[in-house]
């Protein structure tokens, strides 16, 4: 039995929500729709919200955390909200010195490069990230019967942002670790993994109702190298999430090689980018899971009947799947017009209510 036949807690209101039915590959009342990156920058109610406030900052304020994480919601008629945060959250809050710089993204002071770089990386507890569960809590009671969507960066992405001490464009020096020290570059993603796990039970804990892990540079990676160095670690945090009865989503980008190897790691969904058709995703995904994706982003900027031309595409080729949830192939691009993604919104929904 699938361990999503088993809800319990906060997660048994939104049980039967399209979102969630669509996760367990139950036929559904229309196709549910959300965005990644829903919450941000698109948003000029979101510009407002954050004025002068830094952005790890504003991922440790519950109360602003509540009002970004729903302004979607409220806006677009989404299926499911995602909760606001940053990938580096809990790196930061076991002690790293890191900062997320404007224009740049996360800038690691000091990069784990060595053995003994590894003892600055304690275990998560739930009091250092307390922020999360008050949030959570704020935000379910808000949500009523619309999941909530708790999300946390995978073990690869978050070594490579650790290792590079930010974002890189080819990844050296994490490729250097993982090709000449393995044991070292094992042991690093082991231990992410360990923190990325108790990250998602903080999360589900509180009331979220699906989990997404975020890989945001696995495409940097051969099948090969996915599967001997990441998938290990990947699967350590699926699993150990697994017994808490709420879907499961894996999603990289520029992982069309990847599909099936990630299916492998144990989510119960897989997220799609807009490189790979949803019918030829799923095959190299192969049975047994949902699908999540895949409209190209930039496509939101084309007129109104392009786009719907465009989602057209999405939903035929999605139609012989069980189990669909519609996103974009990537998150919302920040000059996106929010009207265009409320509009999409209500297109899919139109298109497959009933």
């Amino acid at each position: 039995m699938s361990a999503i036949d088993r809800p319990s807690g906060q997660q048994t209101k939104t049980y039967e929500s399209a979102f969630m039915k669509a996760c367990r590959r139950e036929p559904v009342p229309h196709t549910p729709v959300w965005f990644m990156r829903q919450a941000g920058r698109s948003l000029p109610e979101y510009l407002k919200a954050r004025e002068g406030i830094p952005m790890l900052e504003s991922c440790m304020r519950p109360e602003l955390v509540t009002e970004i994480t729903l302004q979607p919601v409220r806006r677009h008629k989404v299926d499911a909200a995602i909760y606001f945060s940053d990938i580096v959250v809990p790196l930061k809050a076991i002690g790293l010195d890191l900062d997320i710089k404007p224009g740049v993204g996360p800038v690691v002071a000091e990069p784990v490069r060595t053995r003994a770089d590894l003892a600055r990386l304690r275990d998560l507890t739930p009091d250092d990230v307390w922020y999360v569960t008050e949030a959570m809590g704020l935000l379910t009671a808000e949500l009523g019967q619309t999941p909530l969507i708790g999300f946390a960066g995978a073990p690869f992405t978050l070594a490579s942002y650790l290792v590079e001490g930010g974002p890189s464009r080819n990844h050296e020096h994490t490729k250097a670790m993982m090709y000449g020290d393995p044991q070292l570059w094992a042991d690093l993603l082991d231990r992410l993994a360990d923190i990325t796990a108790a990250f998602l039970k903080v999360q589900i804990e509180a009331g979220a109702s699906a989990v997404q892990l975020f890989d945001s540079w696995v495409g940097a990676l051969s099948p090969a190298d996915y599967r001997r160095s990441v998938q290990p670690a990947s699967a350590k945090v699926f699993d150990a999430v697994a017994g808490y009865g709420v879907p499961r989503i894996h999603f990289g980008v520029g992982t069309g090689e990847l599909l099936g190897a990630m299916g492998e790691a144990g989510a119960d969904v897989v997220g799609v980018d807009w490189r790979v058709p949803l019918d030829e995703a799923a095959r190299r995904v192969g049975p047994g899971k949902a699908l999540q994706g895949n409209l190209d982003p930039a496509v939101l900027f084309a007129p109104p009947s392009a786009v719907e031309a465009k989602a057209d595409e999405v939903l035929a080729a999605a139609a012989g799947l069980e189990g669909h949830v519609f996103n974009l192939g990537h998150g919302v691009l920040p000059s996106m017009d929010p009207d265009a993604l409320s509009r999409l919104v209500a297109y899919v929904h139109e298109r497959t209510a009933g």
